[in-house]
C-alpha cells in the first residue's frame, strides 16, 4: 500500500511531537552548570579579608596547630549558610533585605536597616586598612594616601558590574586567585607538619586565651554584610530562576549549580584561611612579635626570604582591593532593599572613607582597627542570621524550596553557636 505525498503529510500531523522517553542529556547540557557559577565567588571574598589575616596569623603564632578544627568547622558553617542566603534569591527573585521590607513590621525594618548600615561602614573601614597597609608594605606609601588608593581602585572594581554581572564576578574571582597563589606559595616554603595537622583537626583549647581567639576566628569568618550581598546576586545570575524552579527538575539543576558554587568559592576560601594558620604555626609558635601584619610581613621575609614577604603583602592588597569593593556592593544593597532609596556610589564611597580614614590619619595602629572592627560585626551577625532562617523555613514564601526541618534545626543550631560565641568574644574584649 502507497500513500500519496498530502495523504503522509496528513498522516505525520497527527502523530505525537514528543518521544515517549526524553534523550539523554548531552555533555553540552551537563556543562551548562557551570556559566552558572559566580556568586558565591564574590561573597567568598569576605571570608579571606584583612580580618581574618589577623586572626589566623595570631591563632597559629600563639597556639600552633590547635585552632586549625575552628577554621574548618567555621568555612562549613559559611558553606551552609552562604547556600541558604542564595536559595532565598533564587526562590524569591528578591534579596535579604527586600524581603525582610516585605515581611517585618516598619520599625524592625528601620532596625535591621540602621545595623545592617553600621557593619557596611565596619566591614570597609577594614578593607581599607587592610589595602593601606599592603601599600605601606609594598610601596612605602603612608597609610592616609593608601586608604584613599584602596578606596579608589575599589571603586573602579565596582563600577565593571555596570558591564553585567560576569566582568565583576571575574575580576573579584581572579583576586581571590591572587590571595590563594600568594599563599600557596609561602606554604610551599613553609611546609606543613601532618602530625600537627592531624592533632589540629581534634576539638581542644589551651586555655582561657585560646578560646577568645577561636570566638574571633568565627566572628571573622562569617561576615553579615556578604549574606545580603549573595541574596542580591542570585536572582539575575541565574535568569528566570522563580519561574524555572516551579518545577522539581528545574530546582533541581539550580540548586546543583547554587551548591557547586558555594562549595568551590567557600572551599578555597577554607583553604587561604587554613594556610594562614599553618604558615604561621610552621614559622612563629611561641614568637611574641608576632603582633601585627607588619610583624608577619616582617617574620616571614625573615624566615623564608622576601619572595614570602611580597607574596604575603600582595594577598593583603588584593584582599583589601577585592573585600573593599564587595562591601560597598553590600551597603547599596542593604539601602536599597530595607528602604528603597539609591544612593550614588561616590557619595556613599565618601561616607564609608571618612571613618578609615580618620583612624589612619590620627596614626591609629592599623590592626587594633581591624581587630575592633570584627568586634563591631559581632553585632550584626544575629540580626541578618536570625531573619534569613525564619524567611527560608516559610513555606508561603519559599514553596518547594522551603528548608527541611533538619535544615532548620542544623542552622538554627549554627546560629545559636555562633551569636553566643561573638557575645563571648565582645565582652571578652569590652572586659579587655
Amino acid at each position: 500500500m502507497y500513500l500519496s505525498k498530502t495523504e503522509a503529510a496528513v498522516l505525520t500531523s497527527t502523530l505525537p511531537r514528543t518521544l515517549p522517553h526524553p534523550a539523554p542529556p548531552t555533555p553540552r547540557a551537563r556543562r551548562r552548570l557551570w556559566p552558572l557559577l559566580g556568586p558565591a565567588f564574590v561573597a567568598a571574598v569576605a571570608y579571606v579579608d584583612p580580618g581574618n589575616f589577623a586572626t589566623n596569623f595570631s591563632g597559629g603564632a600563639s597556639f600552633g596547630y590547635t585552632l586549625l578544627w575552628v577554621i574548618v568547622a567555621a568555612n562549613l558553617m559559611a558553606m551552609l549558610i552562604q547556600s541558604l542566603t542564595a536559595k532565598l534569591g533564587l526562590a524569591t527573585g528578591r534579596d535579604l533585605a527586600t524581603c525582610c521590607r516585605e515581611r517585618l513590621p516598619r520599625p524592625v525594618v528601620w532596625g535591621l536597616w540602621a545595623q545592617a548600615e553600621a557593619v557596611a561602614i565596619a566591614t570597609d573601614l577594614a578593607e581599607i586598612v587592610g589595602g593601606a597597609v599592603a601599600l605601606h608594605l609594598l610601596f612605602g606609601v603612608p597609610l592616609p594616601i593608601g586608604g584613599v588608593i584602596t578606596a579608589v581602585v575599589a571603586f573602579v572594581l565596582l563600577a565593571a558590574q555596570s558591564r553585567g554581572h560576569r566582568p565583576f564576578e571575574r575580576v573579584i574571582t581572579g583576586l581571590l586567585l591572587v590571595i590563594g597563589g600568594g599563599f600557596a606559595y609561602t606554604l610551599v616554603g613553609s611546609g606543613v607538619d601532618a602530625g600537627g595537622v592531624a592533632s589540629g583537626m581534634v576539638p581542644t583549647f589551651a586555655g582561657t586565651d585560646s578560646l577568645v581567639l577561636a570566638t574571633g576566628i568565627l566572628g571573622a569568618t562569617v561576615m553579615p554584610h556578604v549574606i545580603y550581598v549573595h541574596s542580591a546576586l542570585t536572582p539575575g545570575r541565574y535568569g528566570d530562576a522563580v519561574t524555572a524552579g516551579r518545577t522539581k527538575a528545574g530546582r533541581g539543576r539550580l540548586l546543583r549549580a547554587q551548591r557547586l558554587d558555594v562549595l568551590l568559592a567557600m572551599g578555597l576560601a577554607g583553604l587561604v584561611n587554613a594556610a594562614m594558620l599553618v604558615i604561621a604555626a610552621q614559622l612563629f609558635t611561641g614568637d611574641a612579635s608576632i603582633t601585627s601584619l607588619e610583624s608577619v610581613h616582617a617574620g616571614l621575609g625573615a624566615q623564608l626570604g622576601g619572595g614570602a614577604a611580597l607574596a604575603f603583602a600582595l594577598a593583603l592588597l588584593a584582599s583589601g582591593f577585592a573585600a573593599s569593593s564587595v562591601g560597598t556592593h553590600a551597603g547599596q544593597v542593604v539601602m536599597a532593599g530595607f528602604l528603597r532609596r539609591h544612593v550614588p556610589v561616590l557619595a556613599r564611597r565618601l561616607v564609608t572613607l571618612a571613618p578609615a580614614l580618620l583612624v589612619l590619619g590620627l596614626g591609629g595602629d592599623p590592626t587594633t582597627a581591624l581587630v575592633w572592627s570584627q568586634v563591631v560585626l559581632c553585632f550584626g551577625i544575629p540580626f541578618a542570621l536570625v531573619p534569613l532562617l525564619w524567611l527560608t523555613s516559610r513555606t508561603d514564601l519559599m514553596g518547594g524550596w522551603v528548608n527541611r526541618p533538619t535544615t532548620t534545626l542544623v542552622g538554627s543550631l549554627v546560629a545559636a553557636l555562633i551569636i553566643v560565641l561573638n557575645g563571648y568574644l565582645l565582652v571578652s574584649t569590652v572586659l579587655g
